[in-house]
């Protein structure tokens, strides 16, 4: 994706905004240029470390998520026998919306970090275990017995078979659950709690009825999702430049 396709559509956004706050004329759809005023002065006033606050707890969780469900997606992948037994259990779980989890999570885990971190870490695992494992699961079997058949043994086809090709899974799962991430990150900021982008624009949307400042913390939140995003892209290109060759 070209930083100029991005820009355009940005400015094309932008455009379409400005215009649908012209035609209402209503407090709650204030133009794009108020919104800007208001983000850079709000910047001083907290937004900044209600971004902090909330990106910590999605990269955290991201982190994560990487650490745990990319080596159990690869050993149920490679492994018929924990494919029998731990497959059907993934796919029961996995569509099960993980946001109805939150009261639980809050009554179990209590009202600090983590179990908003909890919350976001379900939803990027079970992503990430099934790509992994229908990735390990079908690398082609003629390639294994030819390293094998070369003395490479289990720790020499983990670091140079299996995490390679498992590299492109994780990504996408990470590409693909930023926007769920997010919004869930948004949900989870409602309960308990006066740090993160999901306070504050609640708070100045609902309570203050400050909707300038509220959009500030929408655009905050937008910008997070995309920074991630991006991150993501950049790190495929660095880990995964082969990808980029087909």
């Amino acid at each position: 994706m070209r930083k100029r396709d991005v820009l355009l559509a940005a400015l094309a956004l932008m455009a379409l905004w400005q215009v649908v706050a012209v035609l209402i004329q209503l407090p709650i759809v204030p133009t794009p240029l108020v919104v800007a005023q208001v983000f850079v002065r709000e910047l001083g006033r907290g937004l900044l470390e209600h971004f902090l606050a909330s990106l910590w707890r999605v990269v955290s969780s991201m982190i994560l998520a990487v650490l745990l469900a990319a080596p159990a997606g690869l050993a149920i992948g490679q492994s018929k026998m924990l494919s029998r037994v731990f497959s059907p259990i993934i796919y029961l779980l996995y569509p099960v919306p993980k946001v109805v989890l939150a009261p639980i999570l809050l009554l179990v885990l209590g009202v600090g970090d983590f179990a908003k971190i909890a919350l976001i870490f379900l939803i990027l695992f079970f992503q990430i275990v099934v790509l992994v494992q229908d990735q390990a699961a079908a690398l082609p079997p003629q390639l294994l017995y030819s390293l094998r058949s070369l003395g490479a043994g289990r720790r020499a086809l983990f670091r140079f078979v299996y995490v390679p090709a498992s590299l492109p899974a994780i990504l996408t799962a990470l590409r693909q659950s930023i926007g769920t991430a997010v919004a869930v990150l948004y949900v989870a900021e409602l309960f308990a709690t006066q740090h993160g982008l999901g306070y504050y624009i609640y708070y100045n949307g609902s309570t203050l009825l400050d909707y300038p400042a509220m959009y500030a913390g929408v655009v905050a939140m937008s910008l997070l999702g995309l920074g991630l995003y991006f991150g993501v892209d950049w790190l495929e290109r660095r880990l995964c430049p082969w990808q980029l060759a087909e």
